[in-house]
């Protein structure tokens, strides 16, 4: 059964991102006396899936330039700006660095008025030193901040009769004619979708399903990256992907203060095995501020350490009942113990445990790890690197623009306003600010223009029967293929990566893109496609990078050490393409967009 629906703009996907766009060209149309008909879909049911809707750690940041930021001032918002750009090892576009900082304050005022209920003193917002920054930027609610601004948005969009929300839908393909978006296609349950639009919004998210390891939500399968590829248009930085120590269980980051309060790492076995790496406790507690892997800091060691562990087959747990060996709290350095003296929340003047010191600094975790069934009091919490957040994303520049013509993009889905490394909180920002970019700038395209609908439904046809060509009876079983490509991904392409071990990956990437599938669900199988061109993307672009930056560790082979060094011939990004001729995924270096001199 095929449906056609028809829409001025087009977003797809529901976090924040998505949910921005959707209001911001309506209130953009508001604002100028027009009218627009926007069309939100999700995979599933909007609030309950997607990243933003189902995010947290230990203290979830938004980060943001306010008038009462320091260092204050009118444009205090440069210092914003030139720490995205220099954190991020000089390998994104400044220009957009410019607008993410400069926008900050506006994205979080828009969000307070909508009542999402930041922390605050006397009135003023409390923003914290968060990783990534020297100033006190990252606002929060708590663990839950992200969810906060979900619901939100949704209450925001609820009250918006222009916009038709549609669940239950997976877009598999944009519709493009002469390098023009006119909609999309896909599946909602047995209902084959066309959806004919002036403008596209991509906010899909990243591609954390590419690898088993991850805290993303199920099904967060780089859809758009893959979508945008077959458009035409360019992907940038994926390889910087953000890795941290997270709770396999609840995927909450073990991060800020989980680390802050010194916990054991011990094995199965219960034997502490970070006394066979170079790592004090006092990176430990850095570790807290510190938390993505980055090859900047040296608290890497300890991801390092954690993954090489697991990869011989066992176990890594987080003990709060005991000291590390040999340590007692009067031993970290005195500017460590003032930092934790500043985050005392709850002043017991018991810290003689891990359990202890969490419980003073930050009793929301304790709480938080109750409700769900893990009481550190006398229960260790499992841990392991995962996937966290792509870095990279579809090529954009200063309008959310892409390549293709009424493609936009915004949020994890979008690349080149973050480089290597990334503030804290920054990402929760850039929902907001190129969100409602996104949403405006698709808003000014689809007033000013029209499509061939005839023609676009006929390129949507040729597309649902070209995915046909995928399925086979004797086709490998599709979880066992995604099994494989998991696999792959995890070993070679996360935290310790060399290139043996990624033309390994790519091999096997090469496989499984040659093999047909069992019948299955399209939606499904598609989202296997997806997969399969995102991983291709991230280890070509990882082979490429032959030096260590933010996430991206090279190693010289598998029992490596240490890093290779960070080499300033790569200060460039890397852009890839699809070849429609081979279906293969070209790279190539770019110079990023530079500070003005």
């Amino acid at each position: 059964m095929k449906v056609i629906y028809k829409t001025d703009i087009l977003v797809i996907g529901g976090g924040g991102a998505g949910l921005r766009a959707a209001i911001a060209a309506c209130e953009k149309a508001y604002e100028t006396g027009n009218k627009v008909k926007v069309l939100l879909t999700v995979k599933g049911k909007l609030g309950s899936c997607g990243t933003t809707a189902l995010a947290y750690s230990d203290r979830m940041a938004f980060h943001v330039t306010l008038p009462t930021t320091e260092p204050k001032g009118e444009d205090n918002w440069k210092y914003h700006a030139k720490d995205i750009y220099e954190i991020g090892g000089l390998v994104s576009d400044y220009d957009l660095a410019e607008i993410l900082a400069k926008n900050s304050a506006d994205a979080y005022f828009y969000l307070d008025n909508l009542g999402v209920p930041f922390v605050k003193e006397n009135g003023i917002p409390v923003q914290f030193v968060t990783d990534g920054s020297i100033y006190a930027r990252a606002c929060f609610t708590g663990p839950d901040t992200a969810v906060q601004i979900e619901k939100a948005l949704i209450r925001r969009l609820s009250n918006i009769k222009e916009i038709e929300v549609l669940e239950d839908v997976m877009i598999s393909d944009l519709i493009v004619i002469d390098n023009k978006v006119c909609g999309a296609v896909g599946f909602r349950g047995a209902q084959n979708v066309i959806i004919l639009a002036k403008a596209v919004v991509l906010a899909t998210g990243g591609a954390g399903s590419i690898y088993k390891n991850n805290v993303f939500p199920p099904r967060m399968t780089g859809d758009g990256y893959a979508m945008a590829l077959r458009a035409g248009a360019q992907l940038v930085n994926m390889e910087f992907i953000q890795i941290g120590l997270s709770s396999p269980k609840t995927k909450l980051a073990c991060s800020g203060s989980i680390m802050r309060c010194v916990p054991r790492f011990v094995n199965e076995k219960g034997e502490e095995f970070l006394i066979n790496y170079p790592i004090t406790y006092n990176d430990v507690f850095e570790k807290g501020a510190t938390w993505p892997i980055s090859y900047e800091h040296k608290t890497c060691l300890i991801d390092i350490a954690v993954f090489r562990e697991i990869a011989r087959g066992g176990k890594v747990f987080l003990d709060f009942t005991q000291n590390p060996e040999g340590f007692e709290f009067e031993h970290l350095r005195e500017d460590l113990k003032q930092r934790y003296y500043s985050e005392i929340k709850n002043l017991t003047n018991k810290r003689s445990t891990p359990y202890e010191r969490l419980c003073e600094i930050n009793p929301q975790t304790v709480e938080w790890f109750l409700k769900r069934g893990i009481d550190l009091r006398n229960q260790m919490l499992e841990i392991g690197p995962s996937i966290q957040h792509f870095q990279g994303g579809v090529k954009i520049r200063e309008k959310a623009n892409t390549t293709v013509e009424g493609l936009y993009a915004c949020g994890e889905c979008a690349g080149g306003q973050h480089g290597a490394n990334r503030p804290g909180g920054n990402a929760l920002l850039d929902t907001q600010v190129f969100g409602k970019i996104a949403g405006e700038s698709s808003f000014e395209f689809a007033l000013n223009t029209s499509i061939d609908e005839e023609s676009a439904i006929l390129v949507a046809n040729r597309l649902f029967e070209s995915y046909k060509s995928y399925v086979a009876a004797d086709g490998i079983d599709l979880e066992k293929a995604i099994s494989e490509l998991n696999s792959v991904m995890d070993l070679y392409a996360s935290v310790v990566r060399y290139q043996d071990g990624l033309q390994k990956a790519l091999i096997k990437i090469e496989e499984l893109k040659t093999r047909k599938v069992k019948p299955v669900e399209y939606e499904y199988l598609l989202e296997l496609k997806s997969m399969l061109l995102c991983a291709e993307a991230v280890v070509k672009s990882c082979i490429l990078r032959d030096e260590s930056r933010g996430p991206h560790l090279m190693f010289e082979n598998y029992s490596g050490l240490w890093p290779k060094p960070r080499d300033e011939r790569y200060n460039v990004y890397h852009v890839c393409r699809l070849n429609k001729d081979t279906n293969q995924i070209e790279v190539f270096p770019m110079q990023p967009v530079k500070p003005k001199a």
